[in-house]
């Protein structure tokens, strides 16, 4: 499975890889405000580069439950600065997280060639065409509801039924506006508790057959603290069971803030795939 970035080609089937979560933003969850300075912002990518990402994810807009939205406008001051810079420091693709499509315009224009997209093309009407214009790849996401309304009492009939519903929609969207290249996400944490995400990642290779590589973001996530009981500081080594976890179950793509730690658990996952599957 042979995805291009801009001039890097990776082969998504051969091992997992590792997208390093920027959060260029003062109220994410887990990081925010500590990369809001562009300087700040650079050097963690590249520490993230030299710890062994393969990508690297910038978001102006925090989703944490119950955010609020940020005017395009200020998305767009916050990440391009920070994108512009990137390829001078390291020979990565950058992704942009975002749901509005003026922000991907400015993004994709900046540098950036993966848009990592939380509301999977629904909530902006323009982003899948501003995707295809620029040969871009689209990450796209389940969510119910909203960042401020998703985690609201989150409910499903047939959890894993209406993800795959969801995604089918989504990779409709993408592919009549002519988006080539699609990866998926379940959405660990966006409109479920901590049953649902335990649940998606136990059976995550039912969406194997979707033909698109699948990107997993367990990373410090709600559903770890509730199972281990601890704090969002805490939450290494439950992010790193989950990576392991999600990649045992056919996750090509590891979206976490501990690229170092979790890279180093998921070549282990890897060695034993392969050999699972050369067997």
């Amino acid at each position: 499975m042979i995805y291009s970035f801009g001039g890097a080609s990776y082969d998504l089937g051969a091992r997992a890889r590792i997208m390093g979560i920027l959060n260029i933003t003062p109220d994410s969850f887990s990081d925010g405000g500590r990369y809001t300075d562009p300087g700040a912002a650079v050097e963690h990518a590249v520490r993230m580069a030299a710890d062994g990402a393969d990508f690297i994810d910038v978001g102006g807009e925090s989703s944490r439950p119950g955010a609020e939205p940020v005017a395009p406008r200020e998305e767009i001051r916050r990440v391009v600065p920070v994108i512009e810079s990137l390829p001078a420091k390291i020979g990565l693709p950058i992704s942009v997280d975002t749901r509005n499509a003026d922000v991907a315009e400015e993004a994709l224009s900046a540098g950036a060639t993966i848009v990592n997209d939380i509301s999977g093309l629904r909530h902006d009407p323009r982003m899948a065409r501003v995707i295809a214009s620029h040969g871009a790849t689209a990450v796209l996401m389940h969510m119910r509801g909203t960042p401020s309304t998703m985690q609201d009492n989150p409910r499903y009939d047939d959890l894993i039924g209406e993800i795959r519903a969801s995604f089918l929609e989504s990779l409709r969207l993408a592919a009549d506006a002519g988006i080539r290249q699609v990866v998926l996400d379940p959405g660990i944490g966006f409109g479920k508790t901590a049953e649902h995400n335990l649940e998606i990642l136990g059976r995550l290779d039912e969406f194997t057959d979707l033909g698109c590589p699948l990107m997993v973001g367990p990373s410090r996530k709600a559903f770890i603290g509730a199972v281990l009981g601890l704090s969002v500081g805490e939450r290494l080594e439950g992010t790193i069971g989950a990576a392991v976890a999600a990649v045992m179950k056919g996750a090509r793509i590891l979206r976490v803030h501990d690229v170092l730690e979790v890279a180093r658990a998921v070549r282990i996952a890897d060695a034993i795939v392969a050999r699972e599957t050369a067997r």
